[in-house]
């Protein structure tokens, strides 16, 4: 286990469905788990993923993740989904930070949380606007769709 470390991207395969999560196989070599209440996505026994190591447990298991580890990777990330999701949805979403968290994780596959960071860093780089209705492209970022990152 000495050349896997917190925060590495590994390949995982899904092997069981368990109380607690998902139990996976971690480059083919290792057992981790990635626990239920932070998948944001529907998967199933025999899917392969590309996670990121969470925790190296004392058991030598490993907690996983399917977001990259720490706060800055994270952010951008779901920034860009949601940047992206405007763009397929002609620019608005009618989500909210009074939207309930259920509804943010079926439309975006995120928590709410992530949704409001993700809002705010968009709102700081002037890339949306916010009103009582939801988020909007703002004109500026509309006249710059082909270089958003998406």
């Amino acid at each position: 286990m000495v050349e896997l470390k917190v925060g590495d991207k590994v390949d995982l395969l899904v092997v069981r469905n368990t109380a607690m999560g998902f139990t996976v196989l971690v480059n083919q070599e290792f057992e981790g788990l990635l626990y239920k209440n932070e998948l944001f996505q529907k998967i199933h026994e025999g899917q392969q993923l590309t996670g990121y190591i969470k925790k190296i447990r004392e058991d030598e298991k490993l907690d996983v993740s399917l977001q990259p580890i720490g706060f800055k990777q994270t952010i951008v990330s779901y920034e860009v989904r949601l940047l992206k999701a405007l763009k397929e949805n002609e620019g608005f979403l009618p989500l909210t930070d009074k939207t309930a968290p259920e509804e943010i994780k079926y439309q975006l596959g995120m928590s709410k949380k992530a949704f409001k960071n993700a809002v705010g860093g968009l709102f700081k780089q002037k890339l949306i606007t916010i009103s009582e209705e939801g988020i909007r492209l703002s004109d500026w970022s509309i006249g710059q769709k082909d270089s958003l990152p998406l």
